[in-house]
């Protein structure tokens, strides 16, 4: 079983770097792959309300904590507020949706899936999110797909400042500027599509570096986003896959590797830019 380290987000609740990325993966097939990540060694799980297996993973979860060999403070669930969701009530009412079908009395960390800037609604958004800490409902809150702008009005404008923004983030899409403006406001970044849904997956270079290390490219591009102090949510559809994405704490990657990855930044996004979802 992998052992996954944890690091402190800025108001000290510790978060594990590595997690178990729910996006696109049915409710029927939650029930086999979250014990399976379990069992991998994986603590953190990360949902939405827009990816509509909330309730899947709370049976799950469910499951696991009645076996009795973890308890519900060995876990972590993360889970977000999505776009026709967002102001200060539909915000509060969403909460309590995501809540009764995770089957939790208390999340672990909250975020606004998207900015929606042109929606006007992002700061009440947010503060129904900075309500919902200050009552306790959630451990630490933060904003998903931000950009730059978008964060530092939050910051002039609201009063708890943001624990992570999760961004789409791999060797192709690096977000050099925005990571800056994170460590610069003590704001951890989180990753999604770590593997640009598999596109760098053929990536010669990464090939070059994971055949050195008698890895997978995968694994490679997950081993440097821990290097780099990311949080990473790879997406697995099998036990073995969700096993693998997993063992990245038995090696590391030398400064050669690292200064070649950093070549292979292009700006590619395999998702969404956050200036086109309206």
């Amino acid at each position: 079983m992998s052992r996954i380290p944890s690091s402190a987000l800025n108001n000290g609740v510790l978060i594990p770097q590595l997690g178990f990325g729910l996006y696109k993966v049915p409710g029927e097939a939650v029930a086999d792959l979250v014990p399976a990540a379990v069992d991998a060694g994986y603590r953190h799980f990360d949902t939405a309300a827009m990816y509509g297996n909330e309730l899947a993973l709370g049976r799950a979860l469910g499951g696991v904590l009645e076996d009795g060999a973890l308890s519900r403070e060995d876990l972590f669930v993360t889970s977000k507020v999505w776009n026709d969701q967002q102001g200060y009530d539909a915000t509060l009412r969403s909460f309590d949706d995501s809540m009764v079908a995770l089957g939790l009395d208390v999340l672990d960390l909250y975020l606004i899936h998207w900015p929606v800037a042109g929606r006007g609604l992002y700061l009440e958004t947010y503060r129904a999110l900075e309500t919902l800490y200050r009552e306790g409902r959630v451990r630490a809150i933060g904003v998903s797909n931000f950009q730059v702008e978008h964060l530092e009005r939050i910051l002039e404008e609201r009063e708890v400042v943001p624990a992570v923004n999760q961004v789409e983030l791999h060797p192709w899409l690096q977000q050099r500027e925005l990571r800056a403006f994170h460590a610069e406001h003590g704001i951890a970044t989180e990753a999604w599509s770590p593997l640009a849904r598999g596109a760098l997956l053929e990536d010669p270079v990464l090939g070059d570096i994971a055949q050195r290390h008698s890895r997978s490219v995968a694994q490679i591009a997950l081993r440097w986003q821990l290097q780099e102090s990311i949080i990473v949510f790879p997406k697995a559809s099998t036990a073995e896959r969700i096993r693998e994405n997993s063992a990245l704490f038995d090696f590391s990657l030398d400064q050669e590797d690292l200064d070649r990855i950093a070549a292979l930044d292009r700006g590619f996004r395999s998702g969404s830019h956050p200036d086109q979802v309206k």
